[in-house]
């Protein structure tokens, strides 16, 4: 089943919008991290981009717990499948590699952040 498009150049737009500044600032992050692993595919490159994941989800959380969020647990399950995979990554990525994470990225936040759009 085809999802959202893949934004090219691959950089945070007002699609992505939460309404929310903080998360919205993460994701801005995260695609800024991708990014970097696509231009510059390196150990540092690919590190920062796993920490700016696992503070993003963390703070993520926090946010939802603290708003009591509904889908908590399911929405958390699937940080924790996107964290497993990502530990098994090393630089230099591959082609499948950057693809999967730019396609996770844009779904995810299309498709499960939405859900949470004025109830955080």
């Amino acid at each position: 089943m085809p999802g959202h498009a893949i934004p090219e150049p691959y950089k945070w737009n007002e699609s992505f919008k939460t309404f929310y500044d903080q998360i919205d600032e993460e994701h801005r992050g995260l695609f800024d991290g991708i990014f970097a692993c696509m231009n510059d595919n390196n150990d540092a490159n690919l590190k920062s981009l796993k920490d700016k994941v696992t503070a993003h989800f963390t703070a993520e959380e926090g946010i939802m717990t603290k708003a009591k969020y509904a889908d908590f647990d399911a929405h958390k399950a699937l940080h924790t499948a996107f964290i497993a995979k990502m530990a098994t990554l090393k630089a230099p990525l591959d082609a499948a590699a950057v693809e999967f994470a730019k396609d996770w990225l844009v779904q995810h936040i299309m498709d499960t952040d939405f859900k949470y759009k004025g109830k955080l």
